[in-house]
């Protein structure tokens, strides 16, 4: 059965990696998913260009299963120079995808121009995502502030690059959000980030679960699926055919990486269910993967890759 994927000359023999934020801080997380024989890939912890300690803890909390997770971690990382080490020393023969997530424009443009003219051959994520930074708003849902930072960026970058989104509610936002990406040479799109500022109550203490901003976090796990579902199908219904997605959010079983093929997903990230199982969930995943195919005769993800249907 044929399991893989491709974005740009990148061949993935699986679909599955790690999301940005979970289990790929330090090397040894990072190593630990590419040693995975079911991960197709490591994407890095989004990198600001100095270490980062991140917001105060608590600032991850588990929610029950059938919800998911709240967190307000705060982009904790340790420096730009550390995962280029990484990247630039690391043998392996699976793509490797290298986050950035600057605080300002320049942050981002210096960091990508050091990747640029660096010896790195692997594909660059622009986090424009960001929802639990105290003070600093989303890039991505500024339209022109996001057309602006590719303008500058894909004026010096020829690696492979992609953009980190967060999640969009309004048809109009999809309308516009991909005007702008379409005019730019992309590899893929990542969606989605988490939905920010949700907020949480312990009942036994009637207090919030996270510290950072009063309690206000991002949402990811179970809770967020129809919110991805709707983001990679509007996208892929939207974006130039040579622009990849990455689909992300939501996926606790093998049905639910189907569903977001189904509507047009290249690649699927793991985040929260990450969290919870470690990097075993994702041979469980494509096995329950492999049994919807199955059971639906299909022989590879192609066939069913975007073929979501609507009710007439």
């Amino acid at each position: 059965m044929d399991l893989t994927g491709q974005i740009a000359n990148f061949h993935f023999n699986h679909i599955l990696l790690n999301a940005a934020g979970v289990k790929c801080q330090t090397t040894a997380e990072l190593d630990q998913v590419l040693a995975s024989p079911y991960s197709g890939s490591v994407v890095t912890k989004s990198a600001t260009p100095m270490v980062r300690p991140g917001n105060p803890s608590p600032r991850y909390y588990q929610l029950p299963e059938e919800l998911g997770s709240i967190n307000s971690m705060g982009l904790p990382n340790e420096g730009f120079a550390y995962y280029l080490d990484y990247v630039l020393n690391k043998q392996t023969d699976k793509p490797v995808f290298f986050s950035v997530a600057g605080l300002t424009k320049d942050d981002n443009l210096a960091m990508l121009m050091e990747l640029e003219q660096s010896d790195f051959n692997g594909l660059v994520e622009l986090n424009l995502s960001c929802p639990n930074v105290p003070g600093k708003p989303q890039t991505a849902y500024d339209f022109e502030a996001t057309r602006a930072i590719l303008t500058e960026v894909f004026a010096f970058f020829t690696k492979p690059l992609g953009v980190k989104l967060p999640p969009y509610f309004d048809m109009v936002h999809f309308d516009m959000i991909a005007a702008v990406l379409n005019d730019f040479p992309l590899a893929f799109v990542n969606t989605i980030n988490s939905i920010g500022n949700g907020l949480a109550i312990d009942p036994h203490t009637d207090t919030v679960v996270i510290k950072p901003k009063g309690g206000f976090g991002g949402l990811g796990g179970s809770l967020v699926k129809a919110t991805a579902l709707a983001n990679v199908r509007a996208l892929r219904e939207r974006l130039n055919e040579s622009i990849k997605i990455i689909g992300t959010g939501g996926v606790t079983s093998g049905r639910d990486v189907y569903d977001l093929v189904l509507c047009g997903a290249d690649l699927v990230e793991v985040g929260t269910q990450l969290m919870v199982e470690d990097t075993p969930v994702f041979e469980r995943l494509e096995g329950e993967l492999a049994n919807e195919l199955d059971k639906k005769n299909y022989q590879s993800l192609a066939e069913i890759r975007g073929k979501l249907q609507t009710i007439a």
